[in-house]
């Protein structure tokens, strides 16, 4: 039972002071988990403040040079998140070992560099309570350095993706040292061959998740895995040496499995699937993407697999005979998809989702067979689909999307990129009142009427995307703004027409996190000020080919954006004036800036200097022999990298233009 302390005398008056930590601690973790709340209650008063300090268990820094004054103020963390901090050394993770010896459970580096083996070591041989590590993209670290991990005794989930310098030899010690491992991901490590793969399986008995993506792995590795008494997740994306034969060794073993992922394994015919699975009973997703053709022998292997609730066929040659199988088969079925996929017919589709009724997300994008036909089978059938993705399904008639919002109302994503979709679908996709996520880029027979709609009836929209949708204007993005306050993502690139009234309406918006406005000539920095002034959370903003946001402009982001992460100011018209503005933001991790006439080498090196937690800039190639040669490497020493680019100035198409040359590149 939590108790209250008593009162020190009857005046007390903050009725704060007779809660124990205790149950303020239960209030804190009622909070929303918007990070603003927390902050907001930690500077209520200085016992506030204390106390969240002692509450906080996840720690994600922007900068390392941060550390040491954080790790004093949050003395209990167990999660840290060191991704966003790009340049962790020896000596990082040393003050996160005396910070954390004895409450650090798990810590993510995998977006830093310049740690070695002996940061590593201190790590592993410290924190005893270890027993997640992310070391994703470390694309530098040798087996050397890796086999330091062997000495986290306690690990049980491990990220090595992208690690391609480390070999067998690594892996192996890893595989002695760690015998609690449940999760290892090796994607992209393709040092790694079958010994490696062998060592984990035979000495990481306990292992329930194995990520082996695009190893150079042959059949001889799958013997020992397929003897492991508790796999649930196998993925074997991109393994090119594994084929039909050598497979047959699952049917003895492997009854465990509930996702099995073969993407992009062309050599697994129906025969290696129904060897797969023979044995896999409890089996729940399966990939096949950019696999063998979806025939009916391939989709017969899958009859046995009656807790069968996902499919993945993204990208497969798909035959009338091998839906219409699956449509027979898998009467758990609540997810596929199709996306790419050459051969989806409507009567095979029509045939599929009249026998599973009980869909919830379906994914046909890019099926540009399919019609009018196909779109009334859905909506007929499932009408508990949450997520619907069909862009470029470009044979649909106007009149299918009225269908969808007569009957689809449980939608709560739902991707119409680059169709016919005209104001009276769009007021029909109104009513689906739990929407959150809705894409209507490049839908060209749209406006401002069907878009009131949705902003009247759509309260529950996070995302929008009318990426040159030219038909929308000032109008229908108020209509969005009054109507969706929630909003925390609008894609309005090349929405020409739009002007600050838009970013005026949009700035009531206080969730707005990322604003895409690139190619609107008519918006200023008066608009821009708007939404700085207003829209406190907003972490990236492309302001890309706004010929007229100027200095101002970026003055006052600097002022009022604290959260800015990412900005594409590219052809604009700042001057190293705005950009020195910008570098006072302590949060800004990436910038690019292309084609500002503005900007001088002298300016340039001024803001980079002044901007000490970068990770990425993007600069037009003409800087590149302008800036001193030394300055450069102090720059990426501190962990940023430089991309160059050598694009000349590009005249802005006519949205018809540009579809007709979209349509014409992908018939090729």
């Amino acid at each position: 039972m939590i108790l209250m302390k008593k009162p020190n005398s009857p005046e007390t008056q903050n009725p704060f002071d007779v809660l124990s930590e205790e149950l303020i601690f239960t209030i804190l973790d009622l909070l929303d988990p918007n990070p603003l709340d927390k902050k907001s209650f930690s500077l209520v008063s200085k016992s506030f403040y204390s106390i969240e300090a002692k509450h906080r268990r996840n720690l994600k820094p922007l900068r390392s040079d941060h550390l040491s004054v954080l790790f004093k103020r949050y003395p209990y963390v167990t999660h840290l998140d060191l991704s966003l901090c790009r340049r962790v050394t020896d000596d990082s993770l040393s003050i996160v070992t005396n910070a954390y010896r004895f409450t650090l459970q798990r810590i993510d580096l995998s977006r830093s560099k310049f740690f070695s083996g002996d940061g590593l070591l201190s790590l592993a041989t410290n924190c005893k309570n270890l027993v997640e590590l992310d070391l994703s993209n470390a694309t530098e670290l040798r087996d050397a350095a890796v086999s330091a991990v062997a000495e986290a005794k306690n690990l049980e989930k491990l990220w090595l993706a992208r690690c391609k310098l480390i070999t067998d030899m690594g892996i192996g010690c890893i595989a002695v040292g760690c015998k609690k491992l449940r999760l290892v991901c090796l994607k992209w490590c393709v040092g790694v061959g079958d010994l490696g793969v062998e060592l984990i399986a035979i000495k990481c008995r306990e292992l329930r998740s194995l990520d082996l993506s695009y190893l150079p792995i042959t059949d001889k590795c799958l013997s020992p895995i397929y003897k492991l008494q508790f796999l649930e997740d196998l993925v074997l994306e991109g393994c090119f040496g594994i084929d039909d034969e050598n497979l047959d060794v699952f049917k003895q073993g492997c009854k465990t499995l509930k996702k099995i992922d073969i993407s992009g394994c062309e050599n697994i015919t129906d025969v290696g699937l129904s060897a797969l699975t023979s044995s896999s009973g409890c089996l729940e997703k399966l990939a096949l993407a950019d696999g063998s053709p979806v025939t009916l022998a391939l989709a017969n292997s899958l009859n046995k697999l009656s807790m069968l609730q996902s499919i993945i066929l993204d990208g497969c040659l798909v035959t009338s005979a091998g839906l219409k199988a699956i449509g027979n088969s898998c009467m758990s079925l609540r997810d596929l998809s199709l996306s790419k996929c050459l051969g989806v017919t409507d009567e095979a589709l029509s045939f599929l989702v009249s026998k599973h009724t009980g869909l919830r997300n379906l994914d046909i994008t890019c099926c540009r067979k399919i019609t009018y036909v196909s779109i009334a089978s859905i909506a007929n059938s499932c009408i508990s689909l949450t997520s619907l993705k069909m862009e470029s399904c470009s044979l649909v008639s106007r009149e299918a999307f009225i269908l969808i919002g007569k009957r689809c109302h449980s939608l709560e994503e739902l991707d119409l990129t680059d169709n016919e979709i005209d104001d009276e679908g769009l007021i029909s996709i109104s009513h689906c009142t739990r929407l959150s996520n809705l894409k209507l880029g490049i839908c060209l027979n749209i406006n401002d009427r069907g878009l009131a709609y949705v902003g009247k009836s759509c309260s529950k929209l996070k995302e929008l995307d009318l990426y040159r949708s030219t038909g929308i204007t000032d109008s229908g993005i108020s209509a969005i703004a009054s109507g969706c306050p929630d909003l925390e993502m609008i894609n309005a690139a090349y929405c020409t027409a739009i002007t600050d009234g838009s970013l005026i309406s949009l700035s009531q918006c206080s969730e707005l996190k990322r604003l895409e406005i690139r190619g609107c000539p008519l918006v200023t920095s008066v608009g821009l000020a708007a939404i700085a002034k207003k829209c406190k959370q907003l972490t990236r903003l492309d302001i890309k080919k706004c010929y007229n946001i100027d200095d101002s402009g970026m003055i006052c982001l600097a002022h009022f954006s604290q959260n800015l992460r990412q900005i594409n100011m590219s052809y604009s018209s700042i001057t190293d004036l705005g950009l020195l503005s910008l570098a006072r933001l302590s949060c800004l991790q990436n910038f690019s800036v292309l084609h500002s006439q503005g900007l001088t080498p002298r300016g340039l090196v001024a803001a980079l200097m002044a901007c000490g937690g970068l990770k990425k800039v993007k600069l037009h190639l003409s800087f590149r022999s302008l800036l001193p040669e030394p300055f450069i490497k102090i720059i990426e020493a501190r962990g940023c990298v430089f991309e160059w680019r050598n694009k000349v100035f590009q005249a802005e198409l006519d949205p018809k233009c540009w579809k007709l040359q979209l349509e014409d590149t992908s018939q090729l």
